[in-house]
C-alpha cells in the first residue's frame, strides 16, 4: 500500500471540495489558480510529509502518484501566498471529524490531556522573522494530545522564543486533566484552576518555595514510588498562592524527585504520579512526527510556508492516527502500536486480518462520505 496514496484517499473522504471552498471564503482568500490551488498545495505538503521530501525542488522532481507535474517555483510561491490560518483552520476541521469518532474508556477520573511544545530550528538567516538563540532561528508548535488515543486537540503556533506558559491558557478544557511540564507553572494560575474548577497536575520548579506543609494520610505500601503526599501553599510571600493546593512527590525511573502540584483530592498519591508520568506520552508525539513526518526539514522561509508545512504534517498525523484507531478495533489477535502500524503500512506487508480490517474502515468511510448510516 503506497502511504501518499492511502493519506490523499482519506483526506479527499474527510475534507470535500465544498469545505476548502468555504474555508477560503472565511478567510476571504481568492483562489485565482487554475492548475496549483489551495488543495493542490495541501495534497503536496501532504506526500512531502509520508515520502519524507527534503525540499520544493526535490518534491517536484520525484513526484509521485495523486498529484500533477509541477515547478519548485510555482509550490514555493503559492506556499508563501496562502494565508498559513487556512490551513490551521483545514487541521481544525480534520480533528474535529476524527477525533469525535474515536473515544477509550481510561483507568483515571477523567482523560488526560497532555500539553507541551516542540522546537524546529533552522540557520540564523532562514528566518529572519524567528530569532531564536545564537546562530539559530526556530518556531514552536504548543499542542494538547488526548492520552488514551493520541488524539491530537489543540495547537498553537509561535515563534521560538515565545514562552511556553502564557500559551497554556490556549490549551485548557475543563472536561480533561491538565497534565503539564514545569515550564507552564505559574504561581496564580493554580488557584485560577482551582476556581475555574479545571483539574490539572503540574510538575513544580525546584525553586519554587512550598510554605505551611501538611501531610495527608496514607496507607502504607512498600512498593509505591511516591515519598511524600501533603497540602501547602506555593510561592514565597512577595507571591503565594492564596489557597492551599495538593503537591505528591516521587521517584521517577531516573531516581529523581519529581515534584507536582495538583486540584485532585480523590485519587491516591499513586494515581497522580501516573498521571504525570503519562505525559512521556506527548513527547513520544513529538518524536514520531520528527522522523515520521518530516516536521523537522522546513521547505520555505515565510511565514505562510513555514506553517502552511508544519500544519499539513499534522494533517497528515491526524489522518494516520483516525486510520490506525478505526482499523484498530476489528483485530482481535494480532495488536499494533501506532509505530508498528505506520511501520507495516508504508511496506505494505500486513496480515489477513490486518486486510480486511483495513478494508472495513475503506468501506465505512466510503459510505460516510455519502451520507450513509453504516450502522442502519
Amino acid at each position: 500500500m503506497r502511504k501518499s496514496i492511502t493519506f490523499l484517499t482519506i483526506l479527499k473522504q474527510l475534507i470535500t471540495a465544498d469545505d476548502i471552498t468555504t474555508i477560503l471564503k472565511k478567510f476571504d482568500y481568492i483562489d485565482t489558480a487554475r492548475k496549483f490551488t489551495v488543495s493542490s498545495l495541501l495534497d503536496f505538503y501532504m506526500i512531502a510529509s509520508a515520502n519524507q521530501w527534503k525540499s520544493f525542488r526535490h518534491g517536484s522532481d520525484v513526484i509521485s502518484a495523486g498529484l500533477k507535474p509541477c515547478n519548485y517555483s510555482t509550490v514555493s510561491k503559492k506556499a508563501s501566498h496562502v494565508p498559513f490560518e487556512i490551513f490551521k483552520e483545514i487541521l481544525s476541521l480534520a480533528m474535529s471529524r476524527c477525533n469525535r469518532s474515536i473515544r477509550r474508556a481510561t483507568r483515571f477520573p477523567k482523560e488526560l490531556l497532555l500539553v507541551d511544545s516542540t522546537t524546529i530550528t533552522v540557520g540564523k538567516n532562514r528566518l529572519p522573522w524567528a530569532p531564536y538563540h545564537g546562530e539559530r532561528s526556530g518556531v514552536k508548535l504548543h499542542i494538547a494530545l488526548e492520552h488514551s488515543t493520541n488524539n491530537l486537540e489543540k495547537v498553537v503556533e509561535t515563534t521560538g522564543l515565545e514562552h511556553d506558559s502564557p500559551i497554556l491558557d490556549q490549551l485548557v478544557d475543563k472536561g480533561y486533566i491538565l497534565v503539564a511540564d514545569r515550564a507552564y507553572l505559574q504561581i496564580k494560575r493554580s488557584d485560577f484552576f482551582v476556581k475555574e474548577k479545571q483539574s490539572f497536575v503540574i510538575r513544580i520548579k525546584n525553586n519554587v518555595e512550598l510554605s505551611h506543609r501538611k501531610s495527608l494520610k496514607r496507607l502504607p505500601n512498600a512498593k509505591s514510588n511516591v515519598v511524600a503526599d501533603f497540602t501547602c501553599k506555593l510561592g514565597t510571600v512577595q507571591n503565594r498562592s492564596d489557597k492551599r493546593h495538593r503537591v505528591v512527590e516521587f521517584v521517577d525511573y531516573e531516581g529523581k524527585t519529581i515534584r507536582v502540584v495538583t486540584d485532585l483530592f480523590q485519587v491516591t498519591a499513586e494515581e497522580i504520579a501516573a498521571m504525570y508520568k503519562a505525559r512521556w506520552g506527548v513527547e513520544l508525539f513529538f518524536r514520531w512526527i520528527k522522523q515520521n513526518l518530516n516536521v523537522p526539514r522546513l521547505f520555505g522561509t515565510t511565514k505562510n510556508a513555514v506553517f502552511n508545512q508544519l500544519f499539513a504534517s499534522l494533517i497528515a498525523y491526524v489522518i494516520l492516527n483516525y486510520f490506525y484507531n478505526c482499523t484498530k478495533k476489528n483485530i482481535k489477535t494480532k495488536k499494533l502500536s501506532l509505530i508498528g502500524f505506520t511501520r507495516i503500512l508504508f511496506t505494505g506487508i500486513f496480515s489477513a486480518e490486518w486486510q480486511v480490517a483495513i478494508r472495513k474502515f475503506y468501506c465505512s468511510l466510503f459510505l460516510i462520505h455519502q451520507n450513509v448510516d453504516i450502522n442502519g
